[in-house]
């Protein structure tokens, strides 16, 4: 759920196009992360994360009937349904923790999801881990400790919910790397969108409690929020190469911080702020070393496993 495909170098030419693109993106992204703290636990998470995706099956449907009709090519149907459950527990646990730690939390703890599919890349599509790789791992699980503090601090579920739900996004992300060689973008959006609103409707139902209309217009919202925030994350990989924008999405936590604070009374914690940093940083040279060496990999920029 990042670029759709490789990038000319003649369309990667407008660096702060790019910059702009991504800080737009990472605003729609926060807000998504707002809206659903703000719905708080009213709503069961799965009944939540139905009605939002719900809402994008609508949104996505006119392209659902033509792609069903032609036929998906032999094989595919496994990875999509694969891709379905992973992210149907993905958007659970994300939804679960959501409501119940700080914006700011889940923004840094969800930045560890490009980390999590470079070693799925390794385990899983047999690319290889360079010293470069390890070092931002490394890195990366320093930045991933400041932000819980364990032994420090008492991790709850909404903590490790959160770490649950990046690492299945990171696997729902290499679904979709082996996909898009059978698949366009757009049908593989589609797709996905289709089987976690169908993994997720018997969840809900067995949940469900009365919900308002208001409930359900915010959750369009977070629909539409999410789908404006991946346009744009996309037009941001078209207009300047990812080592150029990657170090943007360092103001989701910027931003998912002043919300927290000003929205939801929640007090700023540094180590949240210097965990993320550190993680950004890391990624951040992992895209840029890569770039040099003109080596294209499979690791999303973060933020590419967003709802």
């Amino acid at each position: 759920m990042g670029p759709c495909g490789p990038m000319s170098e003649s369309s990667a030419n407008r660096p702060l196009a790019g910059v702009m693109w991504m800080a737009l993106a990472g605003l729609c992204f926060v807000a998504v992360t707002g809206v659903i703290r703000y719905l708080g636990t009213d709503l069961p998470s799965a009944q939540s994360a139905f009605l939002r995706f719900g809402w994008a099956f609508l949104f996505l449907m006119p392209t659902l009937v033509p792609l069903v009709r032609a036929g998906l090519p032999q094989g595919a149907w496994p990875m999509v349904a694969g891709r379905g459950i992973i992210h149907t527990m993905a958007v659970l646990l994300w939804f679960y923790a959501m409501a119940r730690i700080p914006v700011a939390e889940v923004t840094a703890i969800g930045f560890i999801n490009p980390i999590v599919v470079t070693l799925g890349a390794v385990l899983f599509l047999g690319e290889k881990l360079a010293f470069r790789r390890l070092t931002a791992i490394g890195f990366a699980v320093i930045g991933a400790l400041v932000v819980l503090r364990p032994g420090l601090r008492e991790i709850g579920s909404g903590q490790l919910a959160q770490v649950a739900a990046a690492i299945c996004f990171a696997g729902s992300y290499l679904f979709a790397k082996r996909l898009s060689d059978m698949l366009s973008a757009g049908a593989i959006v589609a797709l996905m969108s289709a089987t976690v609103t169908i993994g997720l409707l018997p969840l809900a139902l067995a949940v469900w409690v009365p919900v308002t209309w208001q409930q359900v217009a915010w959750l369009g919202l977070v629909a539409l929020f999410a789908t404006l925030g991946h346009y744009m994350m996309t037009r941001a990989f078209a207009a300047a190469p990812v080592s150029v924008s990657q170090p943007v999405v360092f103001l989701q936590l910027v931003w998912a911080t002043i919300l927290g604070v000003v929205a939801f009374d929640e007090p700023v914690d540094p180590y949240v702020l210097l965990g993320g940093g550190i993680i950004i940083a890391a990624i951040s040279y992992m895209a840029l070393r890569e770039a040099q060496l003109k080596h294209a990999g499979v690791t999303p920029a973060s933020g590419a496993g967003k709802l």
